[in-house]
């Protein structure tokens, strides 16, 4: 079946059902977004309320609302939100439901710092978004990057042991997906299998995840999604918040420590700040059975911002720092063949180790720095004027098992400094007109820095990226529809000696991508979205010239340098269903992908005086993948609630008629929560029960070096307090992960080979916010 063939399907099945709704009266609902009109964030807790029927709804965090159960006519809609001037407008009902996109003017009135908001733009996009935020963000403190976004679903991982993984969406990983923070896209060496991003979760209070291909928005990078890691809107007034998180492990004996401020002033109105930092340490990993030499990892982080906010002019300043110290499993990293086949055959290390915090090589050291300055300017009520500036510049260095003084020195010694620019224009032509028009540059510089005594695994490079592209949407009753279009070209100069030989290219890349979307409220219950896009992304540096050991990955990777762009097309479609009691959510999408470039087991192995190791060859086929997610709620009465989330993806060679590996297997994670408080807050105390079911990936590559671990099932059990303290909140969890202990091995680790996964975790956490 095509692309064609199986979207159509697609399409009018999800059409097909969404309509067995329609046919009821006085069923209308109101929907729309309220967002603040000097910047474009969310507001949330605005209140929306017609005069008519005296009801009314208040706002998300994304600032979403709903009004339902509305009989066709005509009404008087309000939107107020303290220190902000109240709208007052007439909306006419006819169809299904009307969307309204309300943009608030602040007030010039001292309200004693009650309102926060900085700048944020909202997410407006017709393809799947999900996003963690609130007790979601609560709960999954202490954890990675990537171990947070496993609670969305579609999003799995791909890691190299238990303290190194990276998200996975639909599929896609690295430089498929692009991870912006506070707005900038990080840009470190995400193009290694083991390298996770260079990011602290803690300073964040959203992230959200955009499932479709992006390219247009974003650039190339973007082709498999987004992630967008937001920290909290600066305040804008006199306001104070202090947060302090405080996590323990039984497993690696892990602690976990932040604290965050911000503040806004008395004097200035319009400037805020914020200050956040954090420290973590764990010891070496415990699988049921045995400790996991070598797995201990610290990590130190720090993030500032300081903005202020006037009625035309928006400005904002931000930095943030990442270090990080990871152990690289001792027992990945073998001495002849033997040993290596002997460990494979096993299952699980021959070395037993015992506890410690001690991390010795190999093991990686990675700083990050990022700074940014970002300003808008309203030319008129409907024009706006935006700048963003961002540096970056990271260290990674990888050490491996050496004699003697090299065992001190890096065997990789990589220097990357990355300076991107964004200018665009937007606009609101009311009533129904939006969009933008804008350019993105983007420039590298990568350095191997020398006395590391091995061949670099990867070239010296410079690279340009520059991006144009415009991006419409209209909005008219329960239709949205936007489109898209983007032009990018990009030149690579690489240049590396290989013993004595000076091996030097000169590349050149260029493509357009566009997307067209639409959302349509089918009735008051389902929401029909749909998004249409083209992506391409050029081959990355690692994919071209990689020659050598990639210590981290504790194998040898063999690059291509005919290797060519990669073009996709991508349709994903959505289907949302909201009731008073129910919510759920189902995605299907379909990506046909040409030139599509993957690391493949050769089945070969290399041989050095550091070890033996497998080999990996980076190859090129047309692939199609395709699956959907589902994710899904219940509220059984005010204490008892269920949920429900699942994906399954496919991913097939089309030339060879077989399976890429490192493809996600199918999965399920369900649960139950009991809340057991006062009756007047009975969130005050709740339990949740969840049960995560993994099965086997049967649709694996010809050749692997083991065959994929068997299905699991792991059971983890949460209890949350909520405590009011005065006037400040006290949060307690205790989370139990893994409870029966049981052993298992994820497809998706690339250290499954040598040893299982993580066994029972105990963690308790604490959070105070005053």
């Amino acid at each position: 079946m095509n692309l064609k063939h199986l979207s159509l399907a697609i399409f009018l099945t999800l059409f097909l059902i969404a309509h067995l709704s329609l046919g009821q009266t006085c069923d209308l609902i109101l929907r729309g977004k309220i967002l603040h009109q000097e910047n474009d964030d969310p507001i949330e807790a605005a209140y929306v309320w017609i005069l008519e029927t005296r009801t009314g709804a208040v706002s998300d965090q994304n600032g979403n609302f709903v009004v339902r159960d509305l009989c066709p006519g005509t009404y008087t809609v309000t939107v107020q939100f303290l220190g902000h001037r109240e709208i007052r407008q007439t909306v006419n009902l006819t169809g299904n439901s009307t969307a309204q996109t309300f943009r608030m003017e602040e007030e010039s009135l001292d309200l004693g710092g009650v309102e926060v908001h900085g700048h944020r733009e909202a997410v407006q996009t017709t393809t799947a978004v999900s996003s963690l935020y609130g007790e979601a963000m609560l709960q999954s403190r202490g954890e990675s990057l990537g171990e947070s976004l496993k609670r969305v679903a579609g999003v799995t991982t791909f890691s190299t042991g238990n303290t190194i993984s990276k998200p996975v969406i639909h599929g896609m990983h690295s430089n498929r997906i692009m991870i912006l923070n506070n707005g900038i896209r990080l840009e470190g060496q995400q193009w290694g299998a083991e390298h996770a991003p260079e990011i602290d979760p803690f300073l964040a209070d959203e992230i959200t995840v955009i499932k479709g291909a992006e390219t247009v928005r974003y650039g190339p990078e973007a082709m498999g999604g987004v992630i967008l890691v937001n920290p909290p809107a600066l305040p804008t007034s006199k306001k104070h918040l202090t947060e302090i998180h405080l996590l323990g492990a039984s497993n690696s004996y892990m602690g976990n420590l932040s604290a965050s401020h911000l503040g806004g002033s008395d004097k200035i109105k319009g400037l805020g700040y914020r200050v956040q930092g954090s420290v973590k340490r764990a010891g070496n990993v415990k699988s049921p059975d045995y400790y996991q030499a070598n797995t201990g990892m610290a990590e130190y982080n720090f993030s500032g911002s300081l903005g202020y906010s006037s009625d035309k002019l928006g400005v904002e300043a931000y930095y943030s720092f990442f270090n990080t110290e990871i152990g690289i499993l001792r027992d990945a990293h073998t001495g002849n063949l033997s040993d290596l086949e002997e460990i494979i055959e096993n299952g699980r290390p021959f070395t037993n180790a015992e506890f410690t915090y001690e991390i010795d090589n190999p093991k990686q050291v990675v700083t990050h720095h990022l700074a940014k300055i970002k300003s808008h300017y309203h030319l008129n009520p409907d024009w706006k004027l935006n700048f963003q500036y961002g540096f970056q510049l990271n260290n990674r260095q990888e050490f491996d098992r050496r004699r003697g003084e090299l065992n001190a020195k890096p065997s990789l010694d990589l220097e990357l400094f990355t300076n991107t620019l964004d200018l665009f224009l937007d606009h609101n032509l009311k009533p129904n007109w939006s969009g933008a028009f804008g350019l993105n540059v983007i420039q590298q510089a990568n350095s191997n820095i020398p006395g590391t005594g091995v061949t670099p695994l990867i070239p010296n490079y410079d690279m340009f990226n520059g991006g144009i592209y415009a991006m419409e949407k209209y909005l008219k009753g329960p239709l949205e529809l936007e489109g898209g279009l983007r032009y990018d070209f990009r030149t690579v100069n690489a240049a590396r000696y290989v013993g004595e030989d000076l091996q030097t290219a000169e590349l050149d890349y260029q493509n357009f991508s566009a997307f067209v979307g639409g959302l349509y409220q089918l009735s008051p219950h389902f929401a029909f979205t749909s998004n249409l896009g083209t992506a391409w992304r050029p081959p990355n540096v690692n994919e071209l010239f990689s020659q050598g050991l990639h210590h981290g990955a504790a194998a040898v990777e063999i690059g291509d340098p005919d290797l060519v762009s990669e073009n996709s097309l991508k349709w994903v479609n959505g289907l949302e269903f909201e009731s008073e009691k129910a919510l759920v959510e189902i995605t299907a999408y379909a990506n046909q992908i040409k030139n599509y470039i993957y690391l493949n087991p050769t089945g070969e192995t290399y041989v050095s005086l550091r070890g033996t190791f497998n080999v990996y060859e980076y190859l090129q086929a047309d692939a199609f993948f395709y699956g959907f997610d589902l994710s899904g709620s219940y509220t059984f009465s005010t204490r008892f609630n269920g949920y429900l989330k699942g994906s399954i993806i496919r991913a097939k060679n089309t030339e060879q008629d077989n399976y890429f590996p490192f493809i996600p297997s199918d999965r399920m994670d369900w649960g139950i929560s009991y809340a057991f408080g006062k009756s007047s807050n009975p969130e005050s105390d709740k339990i949740t029960l969840a049960n995560v079911l993994v099965a086997r990936q049967n649709r694996e590559p010809d050749y692997d070096l083991a065959p994929a671990p068997p299905s699991y099932a792991l059971f983890n059990l949460g209890y949350q307090k909520k405590l009011q303290l005065a006037k400040n909140q006290f949060n307690i969890g205790l989370q139990v992960n893994n409870v029966f202990n049981t052993e298992y091995k994820e497809y998706m680790n690339r250290f499954r080979y040598f040893t299982a996964d993580m066994g029972r975790n105990i963690l308790l956490k604490l959070n105070y916010q005053f």
